[in-house]
């Protein structure tokens, strides 16, 4: 599993016109799924995101978690996460998951991360969505399950 994540003051999900999603103070993970990923790649993602520490503490360090600031996960399905671009124009989907393997790896990833205590909230799987974001910091991260970067 591939993600974007981004530290935000806030983030809102359209879906033609229809507000799905919105937060706060928190991280926004656009998570792409590869043929392949399985619930462990799920979990593992969701333990990364829900414990990576991006948030400032009292002396300004990225030391702080989710958790530690109260902050939203929010995540959004993004299967050009896994667009290959190496030749050509066009970019090549053919290492993305099937729509119902991503469901449902994404449905694991949002499972644990509640679990885990987060409030987590989402876009609408397999919808032409309008992402609307405040990057703060800018602080943007990509992260890969299996660590290809």
């Amino acid at each position: 599993m591939r993600a974007v994540a981004q530290r935000v003051r806030r983030a809102r999900v359209e879906v033609a016109g229809e507000r799905v999603a919105e937060m706060g103070h928190g991280l926004l993970a656009q998570v792409g799924v590869a043929h392949g990923d399985g619930d462990d790649d799920a979990r593992a993602l969701a333990e990364k995101l829900v414990h990576l520490r991006v948030f400032d503490d009292d002396a300004g360090v990225m030391n702080r978690a989710l958790g530690d600031v109260a902050g939203t996960l929010g995540v959004v399905s993004q299967f050009t996460l896994l667009g290959d671009c190496r030749k050509g124009r066009r970019p090549s989907y053919a290492d993305a998951a099937v729509p119902e393997e991503a469901e449902a790896r994404l449905a694991v990833l949002v499972a644990h991360a509640r679990a885990l205590g987060v409030t987590v909230v989402t876009g609408r799987f397999r919808a032409e969505m309008a992402v609307e974001l405040v990057n703060e910091g800018p602080v943007t991260l990509l992260l890969d399950t299996r660590r290809l970067f």
